[in-house]
């Protein structure tokens, strides 16, 4: 249940590894399984590298997509929930608890129409103790069930993804660890059996259903801390004439630290780090733990700081304004390989430039029109009428080089290597003087730039007053 980032990929993989599997991913949303349906494998709904290349083995042969919910729950022995599960926006715990809507009503739906003993398994990112919400539904519409003769029964277990995006179907083949939650030994049997297929059984790992939870968000807020961690020593480069890629490079050689989430940007994004931080905060409170809800509220702070001290840099930058100016954004999905735009810093930048006034023209290679317009319209609509100059617009492009004509800035957001690959030395022939490049991803080769009639600021850089 759910055909997004977790659910279409994941099922993917499990059909190419289980002929013998049937499987159906619903969605309520009409548009998403058309597109999974679609004869053109580049219209899929996700990208990720490889992902159409399996769709084009398991699709209907033993995957299909649809919106027949209620057949396909009472055909299934096993359901997996992979819905959305949004921050709350109101109500109690509004900004930091997740809105489990969605959960409850595919646990609802499955309690009325499911036959015999389902499997239930929480693959959606969820607060800890969510299980219990779920086994709570069905144990009551076991109960009604009983009183009109019908017999069914289920076990709830929690599954939960491991995935980054733009190498999830990689993380899917070649995964870290499995990790099963849950307290019915047959039900945790029979998902391993699964996995067995093409995992290894020393790298499924079997907790009890809190655990597992608990172990998603814990592993999320890691990740994510580091991400702030190294955006802070990034700042100090700037201020002290270090170099943030040498730094990270020293403190990553360490066996006990390692290199990855070490790379400085403009601030983590994606469906997961800050929701999951935001529900750990949530739950420290809740539980009296305020110190720690502290201490895991500031990786979001520091985060939001990233981003804030960036658009400083910029309009110190260009002379302490970008009304009138045309700015070009290169990149506006969260992370490379991926089309996912949720939590993306892009948004929150660009919303920012527009309500300075600036012109602002987007390039992203995966990302769709109508998403960037989408994540735009409420940034767009409400705050150009008080922006401090109301000519403010933008526009999006597929040719990165419409996007950077006649632009007096480049800000690149996201990673794509064919932004590094790109002629500079055309790139900004193309530009308007004085021109500046913004490389919040240090991805770009400053040799190639020195004698090139441009300026040039990146990330964690100590030497950003030559500008």
């Amino acid at each position: 249940m759910g055909a997004g980032h977790v659910g279409g990929p994941t099922m993917a993989v499990i059909a190419l590894k289980c002929k013998s599997i049937k499987i159906n991913v619903v969605d309520i949303d009409p548009s998403k399984i058309n597109a999974w349906n679609s004869e053109n494998l580049d219209d899929l709904p996700v990208f990720e590298p490889d992902l159409k290349n399996i769709i084009a083995k398991v699709r209907n042969r033993n995957l299909f997509f649809s919106q027949n919910i209620d057949s396909a729950i009472r055909e299934a022995d096993m359901i997996f929930i992979s819905v959305n599960t949004p921050i709350k926006t109101k109500g109690e715990g509004a900004g930091f608890a997740s809105d489990l809507k969605w959960v409850e009503s595919s646990a609802r739906k499955i309690g009325i129409e499911a036959k015999g003993h389902t499997i239930v398994v929480e693959k959606s990112t969820l607060p800890v103790r969510t299980a219990k919400t779920i086994k709570t539904i069905l144990e009551n519409s076991v109960k009604e069930s009983k009183i009109n003769n019908i017999t069914k029964s289920f076990s709830v277990l929690s599954n939960p993804e491991f995935l980054s995006e733009g190498n999830a179907i990689n993380d899917l083949l070649n995964p870290d660890r499995v990790l099963i939650g849950g307290d019915n030994d047959m039900a945790i049997n029979c998902l391993e059996q699964i996995y067995l297929e093409w995992v290894s059984k020393h790298k499924i790992i079997k907790t009890n259903l809190w655990s597992s939870e608990l172990s998603k968000l814990s592993a999320n807020a890691l990740l994510a801390q580091r991400v702030s961690s190294i955006n802070s020593i990034s700042e100090i480069c700037e201020a002290t004439g270090a170099d943030i890629k040498e730094v990270s490079l020293a403190i990553g050689s360490d066996k006990r630290i390692g290199h990855k989430f070490l790379d400085a940007g403009p601030g983590f994004g994606g469906s997961c780090f800050k929701k999951d931080i935001l529900n750990l905060v949530y739950l420290c409170r809740y539980y009296g733990m305020d110190s720690v809800a502290n201490y895991w509220e500031q990786v979001i702070k520091m985060n939001e700081w990233q981003q804030k001290r960036i658009l400083k840099i910029i309009l110190d930058k260009l002379f302490g304004t970008v009304a009138g100016k045309n700015i070009a954004i290169l990149g506006f999905a969260f992370k490379a390989n991926t089309n996912d735009t949720r939590e993306s810093p892009a948004i929150n930048l660009t919303n920012k430039l527009l309500e300075e006034g600036a012109i602002v023209s987007i390039h992203d290679p995966k990302v769709e029109k109508k998403k960037i317009v989408e994540d735009l319209k409420n940034y767009s609509e409400k705050n150009l009428d008080n922006s401090k100059n109301r000519d403010s617009t933008w526009s999006f492009t597929r040719d990165v080089f419409e996007a950077i004509e006649n632009c007096d800035a480049i800000i690149i957001l996201t990673e794509w290597p064919e932004y590094a690959n790109l002629n500079w030395h055309d790139c900004v022939a193309l530009m308007r003087s004085p021109k500046t490049i913004f490389d919040t991803r240090s991805i770009l080769n400053e040799k190639q730039l020195k004698d090139l009639d441009v300026n040039y600021w990146r990330i964690g850089y100590g030497l950003s007053e030559k500008i």
